[in-house]
């Protein structure tokens, strides 16, 4: 099992990874800049993107100059491109974006349903070999999905990204990761502002003196999960990245567990 700190998950490559990340999709071009930029100034230290947000130049143009060991990158790469010359090809593009030399994750975007597990995972374990890639990992993968690119995969699968948040429980997928050292990352974790109108996290922002966006990403956090909310203004980047100090009750945390909503927002059969 992956060894979690407040800070940390410590994935199964040995490399760490911020629990805290900002996602950046639909942030393009200029103010994707600033907002990644103020961000490293407050502390986010995670950035997650992909070769199909069209903002990988401005992650690149955002930690320009700074020191790159300090910062976790993600990049996903899309399913056209998950045969092995095309992903190697692919990842060779998304770091020519961002003016780096590794990523320090690289997911399976989306799951394929005609290019074999086994072809991807050979070229993912070449991108480790030469170095480009330090951890590598999966994105909307379900538990027989995972179940599959494990049986063929000779580099640890060190994270799957999915949506998650209160309202939308996934319960069977986190303790199958979670029994095979994989760590779990949550996109969409504010249920794209949907939690601002549940009634039972508006009570508990009212509890702590929080909103409602920083009781659902505490509850994430306090489940071992890391979370990668979108933020588009310094506002929300601020109020995102304050989570520790406070911690929910063991008896609060099991209520918003409870709640039993299933809200889908992502086609993953799409």
């Amino acid at each position: 099992m992956e060894q979690v700190t407040r800070k940390e998950i410590t994935l199964k490559s040995g490399h760490r990874m911020p629990v805290l990340g900002l996602g950046t999709w639909q942030l393009t071009g200029r103010h994707a800049e600033k907002i990644l930029s103020k961000a490293l100034d407050i502390g986010y230290r995670h950035f997650d993107t992909a070769e199909n947000y069209g903002n990988e130049e401005a992650v690149g143009r955002a930690i320009a100059g700074g020191d790159r060991d300090a910062v976790f990158i993600t990049s996903k790469v899309e399913p056209r491109h998950l045969r092995k010359a095309d992903l190697i090809e692919a990842c060779e593009r998304s770091l020519e974006r961002m003016r780096t030399d590794y990523l320090d994750l690289y997911l399976v975007h989306w799951p394929s349903e005609t290019i074999p597990e086994d072809v991807t995972m050979e070229g993912m374990a070449t991108l480790v070999d030469r170095k480009m890639v330090r951890s590598v990992g999966l994105s909307n993968f379900n538990v027989a999905r995972i179940r599959k690119v494990l049986s063929v995969s000779d580099v640890p699968i060190c994270n799957n990204q999915i949506e998650y948040h209160p309202l939308r429980n996934r319960d069977d997928i986190v303790a199958f990761c979670r029994d095979q050292g994989i760590a779990v990352t949550a996109y969409s974790p504010l249920a794209q502002g949907k939690v601002f109108d549940n009634d039972v996290i508006r009570e508990m922002a009212r509890k702590y003196d929080k909103s409602a966006a920083q009781i659902s990403l505490r509850w994430l956090i306090q489940m071992d999960v890391a979370v990668i909310p979108k933020a588009a203004s310094v506002k929300h980047l601020i109020a995102n990245y304050d989570l520790d100090d406070f911690e929910l009750s063991p008896e609060d945390m099991d209520r918003i567990h409870r709640m039993g909503i299933e809200t889908r927002l992502i086609d993953t059969h799409a």
